[in-house]
């Protein structure tokens, strides 16, 4: 999006001096390919803009959103490891580029140096960043953990999951935006609508990246499609399939995603036809349109003009009809 280019080229230009490679090599090496291989800056660009509709230099706010991307990267890195993840953003992961420990201690560098760019800020609001980071971090943290329970857990429920896609991929969007409020000196009730509006954005996002995970093009998508589905991932549209399809099919569900076979192809190639069939993926589309709704109207509630509301409502539509 146009409006959005002034964000991004500045983060770039910064990001690129904040992951420079030192001595070792390959600790810093990684560090700086994972975050040279791009990806959307979503979340870094939502604090950058966030601040920037305070009417505040969004440039204050630049060291918060550094932050936010490297901790976004560490926990990429970390992910890929723990779903044993061959592709990220159509190139190698940084374990199967290196190796599993590179890949480890490269990710905890990540978060200590995210940590470290909130010490350009005066101790109030330093001491406000870093409470947010760390509980959001944490959250993540917990998000994972159920994420993984989950794969070895037949009696998953929706509501489960929403909670764990809330913790794992929402929270940082709405800390993101939270942040761009604090560094804008914002008030309490504007930053902490704008959480919400970023939370809600964050479950439809995820949804909208469950439903490409399977529908999605690996080329464009940058990832492998299909992926949740060799992992054995009980995603929305799973356990929708599950509810909505007939006993038979449901059954057939239940047993692909209890195997992991050598050739997943065919694999896939049955969950999709179910996930298509049963109605699921039409309700998981249905389901990202009603949490994008959700966050537009804690729009309504925040401070700032509207024109920039449109835009920001504007952001929330590109967002969802992504194809990456």
């Amino acid at each position: 999006m146009e409006f959005l280019s002034k964000y991004q080229t500045a983060l770039q230009e910064r990001l690129v001096d904040t992951v420079l490679v030192k001595e070792p090599k390959q600790l810093y090496e990684p560090i700086q390919y994972i975050v040279s291989l791009g990806g959307k800056r979503l979340r870094p660009i939502l604090t950058l803009m966030t601040c920037d509709f305070f009417e505040v230099d969004f440039h204050k706010a630049m060291n918060a959103a550094l932050a936010v991307e490297l901790f976004h990267n560490f926990s990429l890195i970390h992910d890929d490891i723990m779903d044993r993840a061959p592709m990220r953003r159509g190139e190698e992961t940084v374990h199967e580029k290196w190796d599993l420990n590179t890949g480890i201690l490269s990710g905890d560098a990540m978060l200590i140096l995210a940590y470290q760019l909130f010490e350009s800020y005066e101790p109030t609001m330093f001491q406000e960043l870093a409470k947010l980071f760390s509980k959001t971090a944490l959250e993540v943290c917990e998000g994972q953990q159920y994420d993984v329970d989950f794969e070895t857990r037949d009696d998953v429920s929706l509501s489960e999951y929403i909670h764990m896609i809330d913790c794992k991929t929402a929270v940082l969007l709405g800390a993101a935006m939270k942040m761009g409020a604090i560094v804008a000196e914002a008030s309490e009730s504007c930053s902490n609508h704008l959480y919400d509006f970023g939370r809600n954005l964050g479950i439809a996002f995820q949804l909208q990246d469950d439903y490409l995970d399977v529908f999605g093009n690996s080329e464009s998508f940058g990832k492998q499609i299909g992926g949740d589905i060799i992992s054995n991932k009980k995603t929305f549209m799973y356990l929708t399939a599950i509810e909505k399809s007939s006993a038979s099919e449901a059954e057939t569900l239940q047993h692909l995603f209890s195997i992991s076979p050598k050739d997943p192809s065919d694999k896939i190639e049955t969950v999709t036809r179910i996930l298509v069939a049963s109605g699921a993926a039409e309700a998981t589309q249905n389901e990202i349109e009603r949490y994008t709704q959700k966050a537009f109207k804690c729009l309504d509630r925040v401070a700032i003009s509207s024109e920039k509301k449109d835009s920001l409502r504007l952001f929330g539509d590109w967002l969802m009809q992504r194809t990456v």
